[in-house]
């Protein structure tokens, strides 16, 4: 069997997420070749992934916090779009595994190639509370890399095919009371003086701007890299971050307390940071308010999320061609799942609805 990867190049929770499926779809015997658009800079290198294609796609641009849409619109190019879906040839392959990649859904559309889409904006193509979607975003969640099948990866399964997240199982974790900062879409400048003003906690900050590992009275400075951040995830405290979606999920399932600033602009990092603290996952930092991250170091240790191998259980159920029923595989899933008792209380609370729908699920207060 022979499968084609398309992965979404914008930030690092699509890779993260892919990294884990091809090294577990490899694992079964599958050849997995995979293809990465979106990426501003320069084409990672991704051990799981091994030479891949990248194409230019379409990217997400931000600025001080917030979806830069002008330079958005302005990097956009549909004649190289129309390029690459015209060249790219699919007659390999069985099968098109998609994360939110415009170029190869679209090529698997046009050709007839079956396609699944595993990713978390895949979720939002259901019935699930949503802050800030309107129109626009729905239209583009439905349109930007259609695909035959669809499964959600999100926190709560809302009675919808949504399987858990796809979690790297961390070993030996400790707690060394340092602070883990990732906030990739804010400026170093704003970040620095928000944590050396809180002389009594130590902060460990990975950012794009760091290029060589510094320290600053109580901040360690660090590049990106991610064998060395894994390190200071099992270490941490804490995890002070954006509200996407990998990261979250990895440090619930470390048992890492958590604080997540959203991408303000982008439906989904709102919706990720309300839902999260509406199921008492997380804390929310609208701004980097000192007054927000003082009363959050004053929170006691969180209790750890448990998910299981969802990466290789859906590895073997495309190997055994058993995937299609997906409500069936996403059900296996979570029943392995547990989380904290007070997060159960919640979710229980939510799904005591007889039926599903925006109206049945305010109960989860999505609003600021």
């Amino acid at each position: 069997m022979r499968i084609l990867y398309g992965v979404q190049g914008t930030g690092n929770g699509h890779i993260t997420r892919a990294r884990l499926l091809c090294s577990a779809l490899k694992k079964q015997g599958i050849e997995v070749d995979v293809l990465m658009s979106g990426r501003v800079g320069k084409a990672p290198k991704v051990a799981e992934f091994g030479e891949y294609k990248s194409l230019k796609g379409i990217s997400f641009h931000h600025q001080g916090g917030k979806v830069d849409k002008w330079a958005t619109f302005k990097d956009l190019s549909l004649k190289q779009f129309r390029k690459d879906l015209a060249e790219l040839d699919l007659s390999g392959y069985d099968l098109l595994i998609n994360d939110f990649e415009p170029v190869s859904a679209w090529a698997a559309k046009k050709q007839g190639l079956t396609s699944i889409s595993i990713s978390h904006q895949a979720a939002f193509l259901h019935d699930i509370p949503t802050k800030e979607m309107g129109l626009w975003n729905r239209l583009l969640v439905r349109n930007f890399a259609p695909c035959e099948y669809n499964l959600g990866v999100h926190w709560c399964d809302f009675k919808q095919t949504i399987a858990p997240p796809l979690v790297e199982k961390l070993d030996e974790l400790t707690n060394n009371g340092k602070i883990l900062v990732y906030l990739p879409f804010e400026s170093l400048e704003q970040i620095r003086p928000l944590l050396t003003r809180f002389t009594g906690h130590q902060f460990v900050c990975f950012h794009p701007e760091i290029k060589q590992v510094g320290k600053e009275e109580n901040l360690e400075l660090q590049p990106i890299h991610r064998e060395n951040f894994l390190e200071h995830l099992r270490s941490c405290a804490g995890v002070f971050c954006n509200a996407g979606f990998e990261l979250p999920s990895e440090a619930m399932a470390a048992g890492k307390k958590l604080l997540v600033k959203p991408l303000f602009g982008q439906f989904e990092q709102v919706t990720n940071a309300y839902t999260l603290q509406s199921l008492g996952l997380a804390h929310i930092a609208e701004s980097l308010e000192p007054y927000i991250l003082d009363s959050w170091l004053q929170l006691d240790q969180s209790e750890p999320v448990y998910y299981p191998d969802v990466a290789n259980i859906l590895a073997e159920h495309i190997r055994n061609n058993t995937w299609q029923d997906l409500d069936a595989m996403a059900r296996e899933m979570w029943q392995q799942v547990s989380y904290p008792a007070a997060s159960q209380l919640l979710m229980a609370n939510i799904m005591s609805d007889s039926t599903v729908s925006a109206e049945s699920l305010t109960k989860i207060k999505v609003s600021g």
